[in-house]
Order: structure tokens, then C-alpha cells, then sequence
């Protein structure tokens, strides 16, 4: 049962990893959007996420790519993408595959 939920866990971030802000060309995950993913024993999925900015234009998008990709994996049932801004989002959470293609390497 607990490989089950690694794989699903594993599944959850390899297509988080497809969804990209369309103004920064790196996925949420590796930007540090994503704060944590949870699911629960009827896979069911719940992912606090940030924005680089609260004000971010493509809010309602990156929520609605993330809530129907992850809803696409095979056995999960829901998915509730809580959007939070505590913390507040800093370019220090961003991945070292990130901060190298932004350039802040």
C-alpha cells in the first residue's frame, strides 16, 4: 500500500513538472510553487501552492492546469488546489535546474 502512494506521489510531481507559467519558462514545481502534496487513502489530492506574486495574471490558469493534469493520473479521485501566500514566495525556493535556466546562477 505505501509504494502505491509513492507512486502516485511520484506520478502527482512528474506532472506537476508539465505545467509552466506562461511568463517564466520553468515548470511550478521547479519555481518552488508548490508547497505540498497530500493524498489521502481514497486518492484523493489536496496541493497548496503559491504565486511568484499575488497579483499573478495567470493565476486561474496555472490552478486549472494543475487541478485537471493531476485529475488525469490514473486512480485519482479529487483534486483541491488551495492557493496560499504564507510563506511568501522568494527566488530562493526555486530548484537549482531553475535558478540555472533564469540565469540566477
Amino acid at each position: 500500500m505505501k509504494n502505491e502512494f509513492l507512486q502516485t506521489e511520484e506520478a502527482i510531481v512528474a506532472m506537476l513538472k508539465t505545467v509552466y507559467d506562461p511568463e517564466i519558462p520553468v515548470n511550478v514545481y521547479d519555481l518552488g510553487l508548490i508547497y505540498k502534496v497530500e493524498v489521502d487513502e481514497q486518492k484523493n489530492v489536496r496541493i497548496d501552492m503559491t504565486l511568484t506574486a499575488p497579483n499573478c495574471p495567470a493565476a486561474d490558469f496555472l490552478i486549472e492546469d494543475i487541478r485537471m493534469k493531476v485529475a488525469s493520473i490514473d486512480d485519482v479521485k479529487n483534486v483541491d488546489v488551495n492557493l496560499v501566500f504564507e510563506p511568501e514566495w522568494d527566488k530562493d525556493m526555486m530548484s537549482e535546474e531553475a535558478k540555472l535556466e533564469l540565469g540566477f546562477l
